[in-house]
């Protein structure tokens, strides 16, 4: 009878890892706000990338978790590598 999908937390991420991240844009938002866009930009990129390896590499051991391996691994690499791309494209139109 137990066909339902896990929705629980015990079957996710650690909460010390999300309060990790969760410092971690905080830090980067004081950095955007004292002017230091750039700083910012890659202190996000960064912590994205780190988490989607750290995913990738300790697959269901990661203490990060929030949908599939795949899925994970994949948007945190993709969004770091974007963001860098993306900020850093910015000085090309210049």
């Amino acid at each position: 009878m137990h066909d339902h999908p896990f929705v629980s937390e015990a079957h996710e991420g650690k909460p010390w890892c999300e309060w990790l991240v969760a410092v971690v844009v905080v830090v980067a938002v004081v950095v955007a706000v004292l002017g230091y866009t750039m700083a910012a930009t890659v202190i996000i990129a960064v912590a994205a990338i780190i988490t989607g390896l750290l995913r990738l590499i300790l697959r269901e051991r990661s203490p990060w978790k929030v949908r599939s391996v795949a899925f994970d691994s994949f948007i945190g690499i993709a969004l770091g590598i974007g963001l860098l791309v993306v900020y850093f494209s910015i000085f090309g139109l210049h």
